[in-house]
């Protein structure tokens, strides 16, 4: 239960947001910058294109591997203290990023994405976790919106300073690393402002194994309809997110015929329509937990990755497509995440949010299994995938709507529902 006084959230709130951003910035822009260093080596397309998948996957395997643990740091110890050591260790890490790179040793320069993969796979449960304990109930889906969107402005940020890293620096890259050393300072400091916040379950036990552990969060969370629907169809936004981003990358070169950069500016129409889409979710919720936006969601991105699947679509169209697909997502996931952290009790925040983590990157790694699929065995288009990825959303958002059928009525007519 939040037990600080409603006057008295700003502060800490707005230290997590710049902690968050920064981690969004500073973990792609890492990524990235390694990736296309993998990029411009000498060596086989084959080998290129093995490592450039080594470097994604080392980056996601911590989140499976360690979700789990994360959220009981999260329930043992204050989540605001759990934050501010994972920033410092962000140092050490950024600095072993800049010694890699300075030497040019590739093994090196993987190993520091995992060490960052790592480092946010312990962050998230935390950074999920407190926030109902740092704002008021009635600010939640708020600020879950501004909390969306500063996370994929970073993730936009940081993905082009990765390429600006690779010109600027190519000289010397291990000025790249100490520059995010130095950004990981100013993240450790701001997340010193952070709401203290008492350890919720300072008497839990261990959790390691992520199977059993996962397994026992959700016989837990099954009884409560609510946060049992809100985790999953955090997994399937996660699938569907991850499935339409390979899939752009496909559609961009092959039927858009457009350069790595220009590739670059759909991502980002992408990642901007869904920041927007949460800001307006949060503000639009009024105080509460719309649950109403969730088919209506859902419902927008079926419509939009239609249109998508028609040939002949101008880069303007499709563009504009992409920040309405992603707008449509923001609204789906803010009540989703707003659920997944109001209703567990305090005890098992960090436990919830660490089994919602593990599924999220367990949907992203079917996305890639579901890519393969429909391009190798059916033979879909890069078009047609789009069409599959609306059939999802519309099956999705029509579960959604038929169990909670006001939802969608009273968000429309101005009526009240709030989360109990």
């Amino acid at each position: 239960m939040n037990t600080i006084p409603s006057s008295h959230w700003q502060r800490g709130f707005w230290s997590l947001m710049v902690t968050q951003f920064q981690n969004a910035f500073s973990d792609n822009a890492l990524k990235n910058l390694v990736i296309l260093l993998v990029l411009v080596r000498p060596m086989s397309e084959a080998e290129r294109n093995t490592h450039v998948a080594l470097a994604g996957a080392l980056f996601a395997a911590p989140f499976i591997a360690f979700s789990m643990f994360s959220g009981w740091l999260a329930d043992r110890f204050s989540k605001q203290r759990v934050m501010s050591a994972v920033k410092i260790a962000e140092v050490f890490i950024m600095l072993f990023a800049a010694l890699a790179l300075g030497l040019k040793n590739l093994p090196m320069e993987l190993f520091s994405v995992f060490l960052m993969g790592c480092h946010s796979a312990i962050f998230g449960p935390s950074k999920y976790g407190i926030l109902p304990e740092v704002l008021p109930f009635e600010k939640l889906s708020w600020g879950n919106g501004i909390l969306e969107l500063l996370t994929f402005l970073g993730i936009i940020m940081g993905t082009m300073m990765g390429s600006l890293f690779v010109g600027t620096f190519s000289a010397n890259q291990s000025v790249s690393g100490l520059i995010l050393a130095a950004l990981a300072l100013i993240g450790w400091a701001f997340s010193r402002h952070i709401t203290p916040v008492q350890a919720a379950n300072p008497t839990c036990a261990l959790r390691l194994n992520p199977v059993t552990e996962l397994w026992k969060q959700l016989r837990l969370m099954k009884p409560d309809r609510d946060l049992w629907r809100a985790n999953w169809a955090n997994v399937c936004f996660c699938l569907l997110a991850a499935l339409v981003q390979m899939n752009l990358v496909i559609y961009a070169k092959d039927v858009l015929h457009l350069s790595e950069a220009h590739n670059g500016l759909l991502n980002a129409a992408l990642a901007i329509g869904i920041g927007v889409g949460c800001v307006i979710a949060g503000c639009a919720s009024h105080g509460r937990i719309e649950y109403g936006f969730v088919p209506l969601g859902a419902a927008g991105m079926a419509l939009t990755a239609f249109i998508m699947g028609f040939s002949g679509l101008s880069i303007a169209v499709f563009s504009t497509c992409l920040v309405v697909l992603g707008l449509a997502g923001g609204l789906f996931i803010v009540p989703v995440t707003a659920v997944l952290q109001h209703r567990p009790s305090a005890e098992s925040k960090g436990a919830v949010q660490g089994a919602a983590n593990l599924l999220s990157f367990v949907g992203i790694l079917l996305a890639s299994g579901v890519q393969m699929f429909l391009n190798q065995a059916l033979h879909f288009t890069p078009a047609q995938v789009f069409w599959a990825c609306g059939v999802m959303a519309l099956f999705i958002g029509f579960y959604a709507f038929a169990t909670r059928p006001d939802a969608l009525r009273r968000l429309l007519l101005g009526g009240d529902e709030s989360a109990h």
